[in-house]
């Protein structure tokens, strides 16, 4: 995994980091040390999590190693805008699972002076690219890439492989409906 250096963090502007991955890889737990530290420096951090993600809390972000951070439930993007005047440093879980107006919002949040990290999936079940998250690797100033280790043979995992028969492309889940796969392991549920 690429981990920001922090020599390299841009002074009085704000930027974009993007920490993306597929399920199992570390992407909750990365956003949570980020978060972490910027609280610790006494920023002020806000956190939101889209409101369909009510697997592990509804009002915390949680990782898959049981990490947590108090965060806000929102229904759109632009309740992340309403919501982040105050803020030095916006975290957003599960960014996929945000409308495409995100791009904006998260480009205009930066354009404010704040620094805005956002954790997400970037490929959905089928290994297809998850919107708006292509969009948001493509206005980053930051990207960490995280490989989860596959289920079947051990290599490093890119993929999520969904158990569990749904042609629905958002089908909230954990371990119970999903795995890490490598691209050799990894299949299309329709396609076995």
């Amino acid at each position: 995994m690429n981990q920001f250096v922090p020599h390299d963090t841009p002074k009085n502007t704000g930027w974009i980091e993007v920490i993306a991955g597929c399920m199992f890889s570390g992407k909750t737990e990365e956003l949570i040390r980020r978060l972490r530290r910027a609280e610790i420096a006494k920023q002020k951090v806000v956190i939101f999590k889209p409101d369909i993600d009510l697997r592990f809390s509804e009002d915390k972000i949680v990782s898959h190693s049981e990490q947590t951070l108090p965060s806000k439930r929102v229904k759109t993007s632009q309740e992340i805008f309403e919501n982040s005047s105050e803020a030095q440093v916006v975290g957003i879980d599960e960014a996929q699972f945000f409308d495409e107006k995100i791009v904006d919002i998260v480009n205009e949040l930066a354009n404010n002076g704040k620094r805005v990290i956002i954790a997400g999936l970037d490929q959905d079940y089928t290994g297809k690219p998850f919107s708006p998250m292509p969009e948001l690797l493509a206005i980053a100033e930051y990207i960490t890439k995280t490989l989860a280790i596959c289920v079947v043979c051990g290599n490093p995992a890119d993929k999520t492989q969904r158990k569990i028969s749904s042609n629905e492309r958002v089908l909230i889940g954990a371990s119970d409906s999903y795995e890490a796969r490598c691209r050799k392991c990894h299949y299309i549920p329709s396609e076995k």
